[in-house]
């Protein structure tokens, strides 16, 4: 078939691919109405916008929630629903394509079947920046086999408190981590933007969003200028200095001002200081936090277009937001020279991502979702991403021949709980939530000849005739938000009894902690033989088994400093509070 605008005959200066893109810009912004300027700076969410509506009002952007899918949800389904999006922007007077955000921030985390990489404080622990750019690649080729050309990622979040529910988001706690580890974004957008699988890529969320006052998502970073800049500004202007296309903008606020308001940090800051020449993009519904009270208001829309936002996430309301706008530049409020630096940005990337000559999904990456090649990648980060914490008497690594190991725990054979938040829905759930390999799995497939493998959750069954016991436990899944933890950072009292019923048998207990950040476990280690931290290691659970057999030794290093108890949040290198373990540390095998 022959889908609208995927033959254009290169009439018009903006159409002709030989012109440079800057050239190609001015002349699409001289043909361009009011409307259909403030319609390039709206982004409406899929659930509620259909392609006529993108036509009719000149939607420059649409976006995916989490969890937001279409059914099935399969790669080509998204890949179909992604086209018919384009076929009606396509359908303008000026066919100018629309961009298609999503948070992969994981791998495609939306798309059941993707590969689940582990989340990011796993690849801080890795300390590889090579890794980590292939991890980009191989994500945007999946993004890129299902139509998406906008990736919300990578998350340069430096997380000062482990409370905060985002912590598993951010690479470590130090902002060289962050910085190093933002190869990232090159692997997403390629050499050049205009590559056969590179996607836009997002360094979000700026500025500070680690660094809030009780690890409160979307709280207040009490700090001076001086403290921003040296903690959480570096990862920003590593990203900015890699070219990155977009920057959105943090929800929490900086001493007391939200930053979608904050035109010295996002323009003279952001745009001007560091150089950024990409578009800027709020957070979900983010401008309509800037005054405190609920629905956006036109001095919300106004503060945030003037403080330097150039694309707003308005996921239901965008017909509010594009009337506000409209009326705050016919009243001199929002001056046209902000409207237009603003288009001319967002235009700019989609002119650089090749989308007037390639606007349709490119369906030769669409088996890439989820391939082997992938889940080989994702696996080899996940061996990287183990820090072994503790090794008493060298019970690891586990013998692969003759042994007789009983495994219990409720993230042992659980694909959800491995992934963690952000995986199929906003806050992830525990289950068989897409196809994968669990620790369990890996552990059975490792095992060599003569050895017993038992398994049962709450550890029923064991007895001393057991050569070692492998407890896998550790937090449920959880997003921002709810995954803020204002009290106990302890294991559940259901971990603890299957931990202790292992014990009781007088067999040596190896614990495997899957979660998002470090938990108050120091009360409870000397009673355990080894512990290795997992993390959240995503769909490829033969990777932690790669290490417990010795296959590969592991070599990942704390990427945040490891409390002694919980009394001790916020707990960072260098201030003084002395750490079960210290940031960068981690053992291996002789």
């Amino acid at each position: 078939m022959t889908l609208p605008g995927s033959v254009q005959a290169a009439g018009l200066p903006y159409q002709d691919p030989s012109l440079p893109v800057a050239t190609r810009v001015a002349d699409l912004l001289s043909r361009m109405t009011l409307d259909e300027k403030i319609g390039q700076m709206t982004q409406a969410e899929r659930g509620s916008a259909t392609a006529t509506d993108v036509t009719t009002y000149r939607l420059g952007s649409i976006l995916s929630g989490g969890g937001s899918a279409p059914t099935p949800n399969t790669a080509t389904s998204w890949a179909d629903m992604y086209d018919s999006f384009q076929a009606g922007a396509l359908a303008t007077p000026l066919q100018i394509p629309m961009i298609y955000g999503v948070d992969a921030v994981h791998g495609h985390n939306n798309v059941v079947g993707a590969t689940i990489f582990p989340h990011n404080i796993g690849l801080g622990a890795t300390r590889d920046p090579a890794l980590v750019q292939q991890i980009g690649q191989a994500v945007a080729e999946e993004v890129s086999g299902t139509g998406i050309d906008w990736d919300f990622a990578p998350c340069l979040c430096v997380a000062r408190n482990d409370r905060w529910g985002r912590t598993y988001e951010s690479f470590g706690e130090v902002p060289s981590i962050a910085s190093s580890l933002s190869t990232i974004i090159t692997g997403l957008q390629g050499t050049s933007l205009n590559g056969p699988s590179s996607v836009l890529a997002t360094a979000k969320h700026y500025v500070g969003d680690g660094g809030t006052e009780g690890g409160d998502d979307q709280g207040n970073t009490v700090l001076s200028e001086a403290d921003l800049r040296a903690i959480h500004l570096p990862p920003f202007q590593a990203a900015v200095q890699r070219g990155v296309g977009s920057v959105m903008i943090s929800y929490s606020s900086w001493n007391g001002v939200k930053l979608h308001g904050n035109k010295y940090l996002i323009t003279d800051v952001l745009k001007g200081e560091l150089g950024f020449s990409g578009f800027v993009v709020s957070d979900w519904n983010g401008i309509d936090q800037i005054d405190g009270a609920s629905g956006f208001t036109a001095a919300e829309v106004t503060a945030a277009i003037n403080a330097g936002i150039d694309m707003v996430m308005v996921p239901t309301a965008w017909k509010n937001f594009i009337t506000t706008l409209r009326a705050e530049v016919a009243n001199g409020h929002v001056p046209m020279s902000r409207i237009d630096d603003a288009n001319r940005r967002i235009l700019t990337k989609k002119f650089e991502l090749g989308l007037f000559e390639k606007p349709y999904t490119d369906r030769s990456f669409t088996p890439t979702v989820g391939s082997a090649a992938h889940r080989a990648l994702a696996r080899q980060a996940v061996r990287q991403s183990q820090v072994l914490l503790k090794n008493a008497g060298n019970v690891l690594p586990l013998a692969k021949d003759n042994n007789k190991i009983f495994v219990a725990g409720k993230s042992a054979d659980n694909i959800g709980n491995q992934c963690g938040g952000w995986t199929i829905s906003w806050q992830g759930s525990s289950g068989n939530i897409t196809p994968g390999t669990s620790i369990l799995q890996g552990i059975r497939a490792a095992a060599g000849p003569g050895t017993t493998v038992t398994y049962s959750q709450r550890g029923t069954g064991i007895d001393s005739s057991y050569k070692v016991a492998v407890a896998v436990v550790g937090e449920t899944p959880y997003a921002e938000g709810q995954g803020d933890r204002t009290g106990s950072m302890s294991l559940d009292r259901d971990d603890l009894r299957v931990i202790n019923t292992l014990r009781g048998k007088g067999v040596p207990v190896v614990v495997v902690l899957v979660s998002g950040r470090p938990l108050d476990v120091a009360a409870e280690l000397p009673n355990w033989n080894a512990l290795l931290a997992a993390w959240l290691p995503g769909t490829e659970g033969a990777g932690v088994a790669d290490v417990l057999f010795g296959d590969y030794k592991p070599t990942g290093k704390l990427p945040s400093t490891w409390m002694a108890s919980v009394s001790q949040q916020p707990i960072n290198d260098g201030d003084g509070k002395t750490p079960l373990f210290p940031l960068g540390y981690g053992l291996t095998y002789p």
